[in-house]
Formats: structure tokens, sequence, C-alpha cells
């Protein structure tokens, strides 16, 4: 069990004064790991002597074994994309290294799939409700939110992509209103975008979907519902692979649930993309 479910389900059996530490690591584990004890206390309202006594009351001998954990749990390690890269020089040769991508994929799709089976129901009746669905992505995570609203708009039609193009990202957020459901997809070390439309979509009153990679993600934190995805990687950069695979399966569920309407929706739209030359012609099918 790691950190931040470990607080979550020892919450009750704290003292007011160790809630406190508590809520604060779990609303704000970015801080946590960032800043010093004496700037987290403050934050806290809490004194250094509590936050030790926090960490040693929670199993850790200390304060910075206690944040050492939630680092690691954060994927905050102390190895960054250059340092990642450099063990990848001289592998050109290694017949293994291409073996080794997908072997890992497939165990970040299997864990993905596992994370998020009880939460994809869930997710589909959340966005169901809503008049409107906007989901964003920014950087690397930008394919996520874009494959989620590319094929979810050939079914519905009122789905936005919020991206910021244009330095518009305040103009789309002006969008969101009471019961709408905002999608957001973002990893650690996350996204300032993505955390300001998240915190703009739960100002405006609107139920927030994250797609992230950790329960201690400042998304989940705030979120309504949270779809978990595995990003390891052997390679410098963390992987969106899995990430993908969620917003796909999250569609192909709505789509399942939608009926015949749905199918109808949709044989329109592949017809339009053909209709406007969108799409290459389908090939006519010769007798034989």
């Amino acid at each position: 069990m790691n950190v931040t479910e470990d607080l979550r389900r020892r919450y009750a059996e704290l003292s007011p004064a160790l809630q406190r530490v508590a809520r604060y690591l779990l609303d704000h584990p970015s801080e946590v790991v960032t800043s010093s004890m004496r700037s987290v206390g403050t934050r806290a309202g809490s004194t250094p002597a509590t936050l030790v006594r926090f960490a040693q009351h929670v199993g850790y001998a200390g304060w910075p074994e206690l944040k050492a954990a939630l680092t690691v749990e954060m994927g905050l390690g102390p190895d960054a994309y250059g340092a990642r890269a450099r063990q990848l020089v001289g592998r050109v040769r290694d017949h293994t290294l291409t073996d080794e991508m997908f072997e890992v994929q497939r165990g970040n799709l299997e864990l993905t799939q596992r994370q998020i089976a009880p939460a994809l129901l869930k997710a589909c009746a959340l966005l169901e409700k809503a008049p409107q669905v906007h989901a964003a992505g920014f950087r690397a995570c930008l394919p996520i939110a874009f494959s989620f609203f590319y094929v979810y708009r050939m079914f519905r039609s009122s789905v936005q992509l919020v991206d910021g193009q244009g330095g518009t990202l305040e103009m789309q957020q002006r969008a969101f209103a009471k019961g709408d459901a905002v999608l957001v997809a973002s990893f650690v070390p996350y996204s300032r975008e993505a955390l300001q439309v998240a915190q703009a979509a739960k100002a405006a009153g609107c139920k927030l979907l994250a797609v992230t990679d950790s329960v201690a993600s400042p998304l989940s934190l705030i979120a309504d519902e949270t779809l978990l995805f595995a990003i390891r990687s052997p390679s410098f950069f963390p992987s969106v692979a899995a990430g993908v695979a969620v917003v796909e399966a999250l569609v192909e569920l709505l789509a399942s649930r939608g009926g015949k309407a749905v199918v109808k929706r949709i044989d329109q739209a592949e017809a339009q993309l053909f209709e406007s030359g969108a799409y290459l012609q389908a090939p006519v099918r010769r007798g034989g």
C-alpha cells in the first residue's frame, strides 16, 4: 500500500493535530516533496516536531523518510530525463532494447487494466449525465485528450477540446458551466495548465474526471472520478500508451451503452468523412 492510500485508510484514527498534517499531505503532495519541513509545517498549521511525530506514527523513521517515500510514489525520483537518456547511449546494437520497450508496455497495459476496471462505469455515468464534456491535455498528454475528443465526437456533438491554442486557455475555460464534465489528463511532474483547467472546472461547478498516473496526483486529489494509467518506460521519457488505451476503453464503453442511436450517429459521421473527402474513398469491392 502506498503512502497516500495508507493515510486515507488511517485518517479517521489520527488525532486532530495529525489529521491536519495528513490533510495537507493529501491535498498538496507536490509541495510536500519540494518544500522544507519548516515551510510545510507553516502551511499545514503544524510545528516541525509535529511533522516528525506524524511520520513516526505512520511508520517512518522520520520526516525525511516519509518525504522520500512520497517522492518515489509520485515518480519524482533522482533520475531526470538526461540521466535516463545517458543510460541508452551505446545500446544501439543491443537487440534487447526494443524488446524491453514492448515488454514494459505490456506490463503497463495489464496494470492499467486492473486499476481502471472498478472506475470505468462510474466515469461513463459521469460523462453521460453532463450537458457538455470538455477534454484537456497538454504537452505529452495532448494525444490522450485529443484521442478521447476525436472519437467521442463521432457520436456526441457536445464534446469540446481544451488545448489553449493561440493563448486561448482562459477563453476556453469560460465555456465551463455547472453540471458539465471536464476530463483532464496529466502525469508527473504534472502540467501547470492541466492543474489550472482542473481548478477552473471545480470552481465552475463541473464534474472532474482525472486521467492520471497516481492517486497522489494533484488532479486525482480534487477529482470526482479518477482513471489511473501506468507510465513506466525503459526510455528517457514516460510512456503515454496506456493513457491512450484508457480513453479508448472509455469511449468504447460509452458507445456500447448508447444503443442504436449511437450506431446511427457513427454511421452518419463516417459517411460525411468520406463524402467530404477527408477520408479517401473506400475501394469498390469486385465480384469474384
